[in-house]
């Protein structure tokens, strides 16, 4: 037995490991529960009260807008103050407040500036999540993987289950649906246990001088590129689907298609991806991604659309889990949140910000065609953008 395999053994064996690490996994559940309501049904129900394309992309891009500041805070003050769960109270506490306002309200300008607030609260929750999972490992014994797989099982019932119940309900019902999953998400933070506070205090300058290393900021640039192609697809896909006519149920079952096909790629990630080289992985993930969005561009019959959706397996399976798995290597312990963070403005709150407010004009005027061949133009830039800095030499 190595030193690795003995130490995650010790950890496993520890008492109470399990019990925290079932709690990590409600978490995770609960909160791509609700990521699974704002991607799939939340465009549905803006665009039924009347809103445009253009309108609803504005509405996904000022919040990814504030977001960039909210995760650097959130980030950095992780790390600073040494905590995880206080944080993800408070957030969850104020995603509550908006959700309820969010009810009260009709205008655009109204609806526009809630929603602005709501994302400020919401986006720092995921890397705070990976954060705390990547650090419970050596003291549960599970990898990211065994618990990010959790939230793909939520997002992916989320998706088709709750699809059912919207397509009874209607879709004034999303808000409520969403508020009541927020509040779970509330009460499981309560129980978690805050590793962070175990590991070492940050020092600010060290943070700043280890993210301008060339091989941060290259990885940072060509993750934007993916980004805005994964934003642009996630962002306008429901709406896409139904202009081509597409049901609900189809809709919420190609969203439970792809978040299926996630398991088993974490699965074996898991217990495999440790021994594979992480740049040629995300080269491989970022050409799917060019091909699947190729294809969704020629895509006339939106049945088709659940083949596509297995391609997410390969596409964001691959990319997401390896590249939080690589950035462990860049980043150490101490600035573990702050480097997440990081990453969440770049994959969520820049890339939302250009998707949501380029790609809503470059939707609204030339349609879904020429949109998804752009998306698919970007991830093959970013597959030969992680082959060159394979190549060259700046991974590990």
């Amino acid at each position: 037995m190595n030193a690795r395999t003995e130490s995650a053994h010790q950890a496993l064996t520890r008492p109470g490991s399990m019990k925290e690490t079932v709690l990590l996994r409600a978490h995770m559940y609960f909160f791509y529960s609700t990521m699974a309501m704002l991607v799939s049904y939340l465009p549905l129900y803006f665009a039924d009260r009347g809103f445009t394309p253009s309108q609803i992309g504005l509405i996904y891009a000022s919040g990814p807008a504030v977001s960039i500041a909210g995760n650097l805070l959130t980030g950095l003050a992780s790390d600073k103050y040494r905590t995880i769960k206080k944080l993800l109270v408070l957030l969850f506490a104020g995603q509550l407040l908006m959700l309820i306002a969010l009810q009260q309200v009709e205008a655009f300008g109204w609806v526009l500036a809630i929603m602005t607030v709501f994302y400020l609260f919401q986006t720092p929750v995921q890397p705070l999540s990976d954060s705390l999972a990547l650090l419970s490992a050596a003291h549960t014994g599970r990898n990211y993987p065994s618990i990010r797989i959790y939230g793909s099982i939520g997002f992916a019932f989320s998706a088709f289950a709750i699809g059912l119940l919207l397509k009874e309900q209607g879709s004034g019902f999303t808000v409520t649906v969403i508020l009541a999953l927020v509040a779970l998400s509330l009460c499981a933070s309560f129980t978690l246990r805050d590793y962070q506070g175990e590991v070492r205090k940050m020092e600010f300058s060290g943070f700043f001088a280890l993210i301008r290393k060339p091989s941060i900021v290259a990885f940072f640039a060509i993750t934007l590129i993916l980004s805005v192609a994964h934003r642009m697809y996630e962002g306008f896909l429901a709406l896409t689907l139904r202009e081509m006519g597409a049901s609900q149920s189809l809709i919420g079952s190609a969203w439970l298609t792809s978040a299926l096909s996630e398991i088993p790629v974490l699965y074996l990630l898991g217990k495999y991806g440790h021994k594979l080289k992480e740049l040629p992985l995300l080269a491989v993930a970022a050409f799917m991604y060019a091909l699947r969005y190729f294809l969704m561009s020629r895509l006339e019959d939106p049945s088709y659309v659940i083949l596509l959706q297995l391609m997410h397996s390969v596409s964001f399976g691959i990319f997401f889990s390896t590249s939080l798995r690589y950035m462990t290597y860049l980043l150490p312990d101490e600035f573990r949140s702050s480097g997440q963070a990081l990453y969440a403005v770049v994959w969520a709150g820049i890339a939302g910000v250009v998707s949501g407010t380029v790609g809503g004009y470059w939707f609204e005027t030339f349609g879904p065609q020429w949109f998804f061949m752009t998306a698919s133009l970007f991830a093959a830039a970013a597959g030969a953008g992680f082959i060159a800095l394979h190549l060259t030499g700046r991974n590990r």
